[in-house]
């Protein structure tokens, strides 16, 4: 990934794409070509070196069976916006100045290990819930539904862990902006109701 220095993410941000709930692209080299799904995953720190990401698919879907040639990657996107030129104060001093679009993301690159056992799956599959439901005022549990439901809904789905070999992360959230050109840019970001964006801005902001 293209990553100019000014835009490199640090291991705060890193963390924060690894840790928060959300789905990730899984690319695979195969003999039958590239295969790709979007998954929910759950960062599982204590595996390996570097951690790895859990998650599973559906049985019938043929990534999990077809060996995957080399690392596989797992592509994590942050939240991303559209920058316009209007909100620079550039624009008024000069007129020099371009749309670009600001985004967070991680390339995780790691070996692919399948697991086809009703143990780790439910493990997995609770967990993953777990993480998702946190902010409801009733959280849903697997034990809410029947037992035999869960078994079979188990059965029809594989695991999949990707241990982490190693992580290219970008955050470009206008860095590389004047901090006139910065206060417009949080400002228009959060009267477009895009909140997250505005923050990641912020929190990107050099001291």
């Amino acid at each position: 990934m293209y990553t100019p220095a000014h835009f490199e993410a640090g291991p705060s941000a890193i963390s924060d794409l690894l840790a928060r709930p959300a789905a990730a692209n899984l690319v695979t080299m195969t003999s039958q070509g590239l295969l790709a799904t979007l998954l929910p995953f759950v960062f599982d720190p204590s595996v390996g070196s570097h951690g790895a990401l859990h998650t599973h698919l559906a049985r019938n879907n043929m990534q999990w069976s077809e060996p995957a040639i080399g690392e596989a990657l797992v592509i994590i996107q942050g939240a991303d916006a559209y920058i316009s030129p209007s909100w620079y104060a550039s624009k008024a001093e000069h007129g020099r100045v371009v749309p670009t679009w600001n985004y967070t993301t991680a390339h995780v690159y790691g070996e692919l290990v399948i697991h086809d056992d009703p143990v780790w799956l439910a493990s997995q599959v609770r967990r993953l819930t777990d993480v998702n439901e946190a902010g409801f005022g009733q959280p849903w549990s697997v034990d809410d539904a029947p037992e035999r439901y869960i078994a079979g809904q188990l059965r029809a789905i594989v695991g999949l862990e990707l241990v982490i070999t190693r992580i290219e992360a970008k955050a470009k959230l206008s860095q590389n902006r004047p901090d006139a050109d910065l206060d417009g840019v949080v400002a228009g970001l959060a009267a477009r109701g895009q909140a997250e964006s505005a923050a990641d801005v912020e929190r990107a902001r050099q001291p």
